[in-house]
């Protein structure tokens, strides 16, 4: 994953196994939980830089399409 489009589509490809009976949920689960982590690192950047007063550059918040 590069960017957040690309999380979307593979939340939405999660939720579609696990919905369809491809994955089970341990597993859905388990990758949600990794996606938490990766959104919780970008917001502590974001976080950190506001409180620095910066506008940092993240490649992850950027979608070119």
């Amino acid at each position: 994953m590069k960017n957040t489009n690309e999380l979307r589509g593979e939340l939405v490809k999660v939720f579609n196994d696990l919905k369809s009976g491809a994955i089970s949920p341990v597993i859905a689960g388990e990758l949600n939980n990794a996606v938490g982590k990766i959104i919780n690192s970008v917001k502590l950047d974001l976080e950190y830089a506001a409180l620095r007063k910066e506008k940092p550059e993240i490649n992850f918040l950027k979608n070119t399409k």
